[in-house]
């Protein structure tokens, strides 16, 4: 299936893949090839973890945004998002202590370390 990660300021990833999976706010969903049609709205500092066609996967930290299925593509658009070789973990882990009250950067920090755990 055809996958795009695409963020408001750019496309971080677009190619052929096996499997999606990430972080709605239903839970979390896995997209195979086939699957039915649906719109699910991206978690604030969720992941999408992309499985491609080579077996390569692909990890990013999504910040809202949306999900897109059809039987034939998966498209991720997130207000913002980062792939997880991309991210300064120590950053993101000093930005979780600095958040306080903050649950928005928080939320945004958690999500930049789950990433990079992930891939």
């Amino acid at each position: 299936m055809n996958v795009q990660l695409v963020a408001v300021e750019r496309r971080l990833w677009s190619g052929e893949a096996t499997m999606v999976v990430a972080q709605t706010t239903e839970g979390e969903i896995g997209i195979l090839p086939g699957h039915e049609p649906l719109l699910g709205q991206l978690v604030e500092g969720g992941t999408v973890a992309v499985t491609t066609t080579d077996g390569e996967r692909i990890v990013a930290a999504v910040h809202g945004g949306f999900l897109s299925v059809t039987a034939q593509s998966v498209s991720v658009l997130a207000e913002s998002a980062d792939l997880s070789g991309e991210i300064d973990v120590e950053a993101a882990r000093s930005a979780l202590r600095d958040a306080g009250d903050d649950a928005g950067a928080a939320a945004v920090a958690q999500g930049r370390i789950r990433a990079v755990e992930r891939a």
